[in-house]
């Protein structure tokens, strides 16, 4: 399948298995989906169906909740009812660790109302119970047809399997790193559930893969090597993370490798919140990471100058807020009246080196004057100067003259694209 984006070196996206989840398709072609998790109590149900439905605003489209115990199986039908009444319609997804397949046979109800099971291979069972227990949670996926992710963790990764493939490396004539043993055997966990999940009857449009890890190589190692063998779906995600820009980064570098090489089908970005922080950062930056790399769009981008000894005034940097406000703003109404809107690109330059030519390229641009600079901010549109802004009321002018190009654009009597001049 070719790239998403022109004019790139992106890899073609790996063509793997198609999953329905809910109402939404994870693989097969299908765009990158982004997910998030609840870090609520299950058991509140008010305070869960509130997390949910922030998260699906921000535009999480798959959203996570933990099922850890008998109160948090027997809520999930309460907090699918609750979403369904005020219109939240994301799909569901358990979170099953060491108990799984006893909460979902002791709570059908729970089973039938999520929209995919997550297993951990590395703790849904030990020794002689593994295979039982796993089974168990196929065989009710299978009675209630809904997909599994099986989603190995390293910080909770199937001993048995990592000794016994050490032992072996250990006995090669030209062993392996015990990083790149750790790596095979990530993959092997999931491969071979996979295959057990098979067996039992499902089939791989049933299945999506996870093989999450902490560190960067590590993660793009064990998926290249995932993606290699299997044509099943891929979830993305840098497990543990980190907080504030550590985690930002971190899943941003090693996601945005990987999905240049055109792997992984759905994405989450594993933030730990600062406390009473605000859960749908982890939304954004996923939805920003797919945007950046010309995967997917989300809101209109808009380019705006860093700065220096040549704009000493805050006015390009007020205006370069106030148009992203009035985007998160404006966004719920415009992607509901103007399809295509998110496609746009904004300018907000600072001084005349750059700004002109920056502002040419955008959509709608505009290029404030910087010090010692002529009082004047000229606005482009479509790559021609359309006008020039002055006084006290720049910004309000230029968030009216933003609304009215979306409108002519995109609005009942738009016309046709217009062509950017050269």
């Amino acid at each position: 399948m070719p790239s998403t984006t022109t004019g790139t070196t992106m890899s073609p996206r790996r063509m793997s298995t198609p999953v329905i989840v809910g109402a939404v398709q994870v693989g097969g072609g299908a765009p990158c989906v982004v997910q998030s998790m609840t870090n609520t109590d299950t058991a509140d149900i008010k305070g869960t169906v509130e997390q949910v439905a922030a998260l699906a605003r921000a535009g999480s489209e798959l959203v996570r909740i933990t099922v850890d115990r008998d109160e948090a199986a027997k809520a999930v039908p309460h907090i699918r009812d609750a979403l369904a009444k005020r219109g939240v319609t994301v799909p569901l997804i358990g979170d099953f660790h060491y108990i799984g397949h006893t909460l979902l046979t002791e709570n059908p109800a729970c089973a039938e109302a999520l929209d995919k099971y997550r297993i951990n291979p590395g703790n849904v069972g030990f020794k002689a119970k593994r295979d039982t227990q796993f089974s168990q949670i196929i065989e009710t996926a299978l009675r209630h047809d809904k997909p599994v992710r099986i989603g190995v963790n390293w910080g909770s990764l199937d001993q048995e399997l990592l000794t016994h493939l050490m032992d072996e490396n250990a006995k090669s004539l030209a062993p392996l790193s015990a990083r790149a043993v750790m790596h095979e055997a990530m993959v092997q966990s999931g491969l071979l559930s996979a295959a057990r999940a098979q067996e039992l009857g499902m089939g791989a449009d049933k299945i999506i893969i996870s093989a999450k890890v902490s560190a960067v190589q590590d993660l793009v190692s064990s998926y290249k090597l995932l993606a290699a063998r299997c044509t099943y779906a891929l979830h993305l995600g840098l497990t543990e993370a980190g907080m504030g820009s550590k985690g930002i980064v971190a899943s941003s570098v090693g996601m945005g490798i990987l999905l240049q090489a055109g792997i992984g089908d759905t994405i989450r970005v594993s933030l730990t919140p600062e406390p009473r922080g605000d859960r749908t950062l982890e939304v954004k930056v996923a939805q920003e990471i797919l945007q950046t790399i010309g995967l997917r769009s989300f809101v209109p981008v808009v380019a705006a100058c860093p700065g220096c000894g040549r704009t000493t005034s805050t006015t390009f940097q007020e205006l370069a807020r106030d148009v992203q406000n009035m985007i998160a703003d404006r966004m719920p109404e415009w992607k509901t009246r103007y399809p295509g809107v998110e496609q746009l690109n904004f300018a907000v330059m600072g001084c005349i080196v750059n700004g002109p030519g920056e502002s040419k390229h955008a959509d709608i641009g505009i290029s404030l004057p910087g010090t010692g600079e002529s009082p004047a901010a000229p606005v482009f549109i479509d790559g021609k100067k359309a006008m020039t802004l002055r006084g006290p009321n720049i910004t309000t002018d230029f968030k009216a003259l933003v609304e009215d190009y979306i409108e002519n654009r995109f609005g009942a009597g738009a016309k046709l694209e217009p062509a950017k001049a050269e």
